[in-house]
């Protein structure tokens, strides 16, 4: 046991994580993570986030049951159960899933913590994995902004203050993904040129 542990980085950063070890006391193997090397600020970056993620996808799904107790709301929130299923007749009829989209539609705030923690964690991965190939980086950008741009599109027309929130931070990130990327790509140009 004490051989797999010396022997895994992994575990190796969790202690020194725990033991609150600075980065510079560790040596260059114990640093290198996955291949690369993944500094000690991401991999805190990367645990404060996924703790938020968990904990808002804990919270949004507490909230969104409710969705059970409010048959009137099933026919318009309960997309998923209603395409797998057919129309729901019953609270056990209702997926998971909707109870997510019942708290988007009605208790915005911690789906909405979810989805900027989610988005905060792909993009961080993305960066651990691609930094090394900026063109890469920037495409990965554009990607997540025309994804966040459609499922803008989606929910677009929605009559709740919970989904036009999520319209507009939809929007948002994903103009924001598509600038950044411009940016990176028009300041890669500029360095090729000079």
């Amino acid at each position: 046991m004490l051989q797999l542990m010396k022997n895994n980085p992994f575990i190796l950063r969790v202690i020194s994580v725990i033991l609150c070890i600075d980065q510079y006391e560790l040596s260059e193997r114990e640093r290198t993570i996955g291949g690369g090397k993944m500094s000690f600020r991401i991999i805190v970056q990367l645990f404060v986030a996924l703790m938020v993620f968990i904990i808002s996808i804990l919270v949004a799904w507490y909230e969104g049951s409710q969705i059970r107790n409010v048959s009137w709301e099933w026919k318009y929130t309960t997309i998923f159960s209603e395409m797998l299923n057919g129309p729901v007749k019953q609270a056990s009829d209702i997926l998971t899933i909707d109870y997510f989209v019942y708290a988007a539609k009605f208790f915005p705030a911690f789906p909405l913590l979810m989805l900027l923690s989610g988005t905060y964690l792909l993009i961080l991965i993305g960066y651990s994995l691609l930094k090394q190939n900026n063109k890469k980086f920037s495409y990965f950008l554009t990607c997540i902004g025309v994804l966040f741009l459609t499922l803008g599109g989606l929910v677009s027309n929605s009559p709740t203050y919970g989904l036009k929130l999520f319209f507009y931070s939809f929007i948002f990130i994903g103009i924001s993904s598509i600038g950044i990327s411009l940016l990176r790509l028009s300041k890669n140009k500029t360095k090729e040129i000079y």
